[in-house]
């Protein structure tokens, strides 16, 4: 089995995200993958910080730009394992759009959100999930915004697989990884994790108190009741894989791609090269 290390970390004590990592070394080392195979891709934030602290090939961009970046690494090299491990601001509020196309693109990278529904590195300002009506350090007199169901979007926008895990049950939460890991195109895990810092509403015991396994009878082929499970959101919140279904990828699909030797192993003549840059002078 192949070993991933992790570090210190300057997460606050009682943080969702030190289960995450946790959770994310032991998938990786039950998958067999080794560190060199794997990228780890985030943007900016607390659970952004993933990449600093794992030792796996990593890259840190600005504030919800970490899907394009994963995305170009996976195209130029299929031998890669590619990973974002980012928050819900950075991956709905700021990356919103790259989140959508992606989908749209559906080039094979394995998304995990860790989802507290508060934007924890600006000490509390209410996030993309935060709940109409919640009290925040920023938003005093309650929030004004209504939330978005991250995985109901997922789902409307095509993505083949779409999944929800809690920290506060971590072999379930493995699971879930290892299954979005091993899929064959893009695959969203949006992870609940709580914030103890700032986010006092959606506490470990909050989520405890409501979150359910889809149990065995549960059709994760069946879109219609993927979606309808996606908007039960409240009393009872259920986790799982929402949806699960294949899907061409990007690789398959585009024609320079389709050969499946990476971009990185072909040879370009120079001459080539040399006529598309004098194009540009």
């Amino acid at each position: 089995m192949s070993t991933f290390e992790t570090y210190e970390t300057a997460w606050c004590p009682g943080c969702g995200n030190f289960s995450l990592i946790k959770c994310l070394k032991t998938a990786l080392e039950e998958l067999n993958k080794s560190p060199e195979e794997v990228l780890m891709a985030a943007g900016i934030g607390q659970a952004a910080k993933i990449p600093q602290y794992i030792n796996a090939n990593s890259f840190c961009g600005l504030h919800g730009r970490s899907l394009p970046p994963a995305a170009a690494a996976k195209i130029a090299n299929t031998k890669l394992t590619v990973i974002v491990s980012t928050g819900d601001g950075d991956s709905y509020g700021e990356g919103g759009n790259h989140f959508i196309h992606n989908i749209r693109r559906n080039v094979d990278i394995t998304h995990f959100v860790h989802d507290n529904q508060i934007y924890g590195l600006t000490k509390g300002q209410a996030s993309p999930t935060t709940a109409e009506g919640q009290v925040t350090p920023t938003q005093p007199f309650g929030h004004i915004v209504t939330p978005i169901n991250p995985v109901l979007m997922a789902l409307s926008a095509g993505a083949g697989f779409v999944a929800r895990g809690f920290v506060g049950n971590q072999e379930h939460l493995v699971s879930l990884m290892k299954q979005a890991i091993e899929y064959d195109g893009y695959a969203l895990v949006d992870i609940l994790q709580p914030c103890v810092s700032f986010n006092k509403v959606n506490t470990y015991k909050y989520y405890s108190d409501r979150v359910y396994i889809l149990d065995e009878s549960y059709d994760a082929t069946d879109k219609a009741a993927a979606m309808n499970r996606a908007m039960e959101w409240g009393d009872k919140i259920p986790t799982g894989v929402l949806y699960s279904v294949p899907l061409d990828t990007y690789h398959k699909k585009h024609p320079v791609l389709r050969d499946h030797t990476p971009l990185l192993d072909r040879e370009t003549p120079m001459s080539v090269i040399t006529e598309f840059m004098q194009e540009l002078v």
